[in-house]
């Protein structure tokens, strides 16, 4: 009963990129959301007859006869493309015009990094995520700065009452990956990195390759299931 087996994996491998496709469809308005995307192979195959099997009286079968098992998944891969941007008039909102990714510090430590730039301050000034985790490398914010600047190569300024012009707080750094395909996702819009991913190269945006900017006060992009980026 070769055939059912057979058939049993293209049923799992179907229902797999359906399952795939319902998360990317359920995301469709998750702010940095990148879509993932089904490789699948070949099974191996039995080999019944080979290509140089004799047909008789010295000739030589010109094809030979090798039956398939079925499919699987090879992988699932997100898709790091670049987006479309919606402007919010937010200025803590960043979006990265390019490649690369924001750092984070989660609560145990660990760096992670996420293209979402959607950012708030917490009880101490310090720039983070929705979940709290905070941006690296970090810096307070006076609760006093009448406005917050952020440049296209990640400066980021506040203006205080009674200055004339606007103090530098920090540097936002961006971190690139040999494969981004290789980050393993945590959820939430956070990755974090892998032995197949390589270790994070770090610089400012602005910078060849990096980048090449840091959009201020645009909604970082999502993904959209009518538009392939």
């Amino acid at each position: 009963m070769r055939a059912l087996f057979t058939a049993a994996t293209g049923m799992s491998a179907q229902q797999l990129k359906i399952d795939n496709i319902a998360n990317n469809l359920a995301n469709i308005n998750t702010t940095a959301f990148k879509r993932s995307r089904e490789d699948f192979q070949d099974l191996f195959y039995q080999t019944v007859k080979g290509t140089s099997a004799s047909a008789g009286e010295g000739a030589a079968s010109p094809v030979g006869i090798q039956l398939g098992h079925g499919v699987k998944t090879a992988a699932v891969e997100k898709m790091f493309t670049q987006g479309t941007f919606t402007e919010t008039k937010n200025e803590l909102d960043l979006a990265i015009e390019g490649h690369g990714f924001f750092q984070l510090e989660t609560p145990t430590g660990e760096t992670a990094y996420t293209r979402a730039g959607n950012f708030k301050r917490n009880s101490s000034g310090e720039l983070v995520t929705l979940d709290g985790m905070k941006l690296k490398p970090g810096f307070a914010v006076p609760v006093e700065a009448v406005s917050v600047t952020i440049s296209q190569d990640g400066v980021v300024s506040a203006k205080l009452p009674g200055e004339g012009e606007a103090s530098q707080l920090g540097t936002i750094e961006l971190a690139r990956f040999i494969n981004p395909g290789g980050l393993e996702s945590m959820g939430r819009n956070v990755y974090r990195a892998s032995e197949t991913s390589g270790e994070a190269l770090v610089a400012a945006p602005g910078r060849k390759g990096w980048g090449p900017s840091c959009r201020a006060s645009w909604r970082a992009p999502t993904w959209m299931w009518r538009k392939r980026w």
